[in-house]
């Protein structure tokens, strides 16, 4: 299945950052088992090209964060990425990616930094941080950009998640409300399935009572 469609349907992708990850494959697994198929290894975490290439070789739907040059986007590709994500706007990871054709989202905040990850190809826009726009931002933003798909990220959990995606956002990350640091390194695999499985009850709860 394509990474952005997964990450579509769910409305949500897991981003995990951590000191260690022991196993990459059950981690996927684990979030997937709750409902998180798609999960973002980013390159702050020590080995991160193996990680990747250890939860693509099992089949899981993996991609590579938090990437910053070309020659780190050529890596994860290489490693099996399916999707890549930006802090910020690089156009040199843009070119990479898009030549690929592998789903790529930009970082951004302002109009005009949408503007120019749309315009270098970007597939979403990861708005960035979140919890200091709020929801009402993305309302605000699908105003001048009615077909951007934009996903918050930045203190996104359980209680907020619903209304970004009442705003308007096509996904939300799932960040340490998901994946602790601390729960990834200690490798516990039904605590992060059931985080998973909270998160996303709470937005299909929310989106039940919206449509009642």
């Amino acid at each position: 299945m394509n990474s952005l469609t997964a990450i579509l349907e769910d409305r949500a992708l897991a981003v995990v950052r951590a000191p260690h990850i022991s196993d990459p494959a059950a981690l996927a697994h684990a979030l997937a088992g709750g409902g998180i198929r798609a999960v973002e290894l980013t390159f702050t975490t020590p080995g991160v090209l193996d990680l990747i290439r250890a939860a693509s070789d099992a089949g899981a739907i993996v991609g590579a964060g938090t990437v910053l040059t070309a020659d780190q986007a050529r890596a994860a590709l290489d490693s099996g990425a399916s999707f890549v994500v930006t802090p910020g706007l690089r156009a040199d990871v843009a070119a990479v990616v898009t030549a690929a054709r592998i789903p790529l989202m930009m970082g951004a905040l302002t109009p005009s930094e949408v503007m120019t990850a749309l315009d270098l190809g970007a597939d979403a826009v990861k708005i960035f941080p979140a919890r200091t726009v709020g929801p009402a931002y993305f309302k605000d933003l699908l105003g001048p950009f009615p077909d951007a798909r934009l996903v918050p990220s930045g203190g996104v959990n359980a209680a907020n998640a619903a209304h970004f995606l009442a705003a308007g956002a096509v996904a939300v990350t799932a960040g340490t409300d998901v994946v602790p640091p601390n729960s990834v390194a200690a490798a516990q695999w039904d605590d992060i399935a059931a985080r998973a499985r909270a998160f996303v009850h709470a937005i299909e709860t929310a989106n039940e009572k919206e449509l009642s």
